[in-house]
């Protein structure tokens, strides 16, 4: 499909201003659809919150198959698809017969994987695909033949990016040695989990500004994983909101967004009202003296 220009096709201006993800320019504030899924979102809502994602001038949409509905949500609600939108999936597991996600990393599971987000899409290419490495905790860890090395996974989706039925390889969960034996396959985004209080990451965020990759930070809150810490309950980011009139959870959204410029945020939410304040985020603009104080909230690791 031809890329449309963003900046002209869309009603309003895209949240965040934009950046490149595989070539091809996004809101750099998108939406992530999970939690339609996670919240039992019914299907009429959930398809009203997708329309209005795209009509606040949104093109990035980040799914999965695993994720449950999500796919035939998107698909009910937006295709046949606009040319400028990108539509970016997660392969790595999949659901069993009792709705558990197990592992799903051996290269024909991960091809079968892309052909399930197709057809449930209805889209005969996907924008982008995240490998979903299954090495580090939290969360689920690969275990016995599920221990595929990398070198292989990214042979069957280099070879899917050949046939045209992906645009760009990212990867998801994955450390600083990880991507750097992954990049000669030509690595387009890195999804890890990165807040601006848990910069352990920090590292791998180094390697990807070096080779110019975007970095899509997940739990970018720290409320998606037990005992993490909470980024809208710390007092200084507190203070910088309630100073600039604005949320707690705009400042940090904001920040990531100053702290590199290929950051693409992919806040999820069932509700119309969270989506327009997190898509507001865009618009926040930070002191250096903001900055500052943040920045030594967390020394980077």
């Amino acid at each position: 499909m031809m890329t449309a220009d963003l900046t002209a096709s869309s009603p309003v201006p895209p949240p965040g201003g934009t950046a490149t993800l595989a070539g091809r320019p996004v809101a750099r504030v998108g939406y992530g659809a999970m939690q339609l899924e996670q919240r039992h979102v019914p299907r009429d809502a959930a398809v009203a919150v997708l329309r209005q994602v795209v009509r606040e001038g949104v093109n990035h949409i980040d799914t999965a198959e695993f994720y449950g509905e999500c796919n035939s949500f998107i698909r009910d609600a937006l295709a046949p698809y606009a040319d400028d939108l990108v539509l970016v999936s997660k392969v790595g597991a999949v659901r069993d017969a009792g709705g558990a996600l197990v592992p799903a990393q051996r290269p024909a599971e991960l091809r079968a994987q892309v052909e399930a987000n197709l057809a449930s899409l209805g889209a005969e290419r996907l924008a982008v695909v995240n490998l979903r490495r299954l090495d580090l905790s939290p969360g689920l860890v690969a275990q016995g033949d599920q221990r595929v090395d990398l070198d292989s996974q990214l042979a069957e989706l280099t070879a899917l990016r050949d046939e045209g039925k992906i645009g760009g390889i990212g990867l998801s969960a994955v450390s600083t040695d990880r991507l750097r034996q992954a990049l000669p396959a030509g690595i387009v985004c890195v999804q890890n989990m990165y807040s601006l209080l848990d910069r352990s990451d920090e590292p791998t965020l180094d390697l990807c500004r070096e080779h110019g990759i975007a970095w899509v930070p997940f739990f970018p809150l720290g409320s998606g994983m037990p005992n993490r810490p909470k980024v809208t309950d710390n007092p200084t980011v507190i203070a910088i909101a309630k100073e600039q009139a604005v949320t707690p959870a705009q400042v940090a959204l904001a920040w990531l967004l100053a702290h590199y410029d290929k950051t693409l945020l992919i806040p999820g939410t069932a509700s119309p009202a969270h989506l327009s304040e997190n898509l507001a985020a865009g618009r926040v603009r930070l002191s250096p003296e903001s900055v500052a104080e943040i920045d030594r909230l967390a020394p980077p690791a």
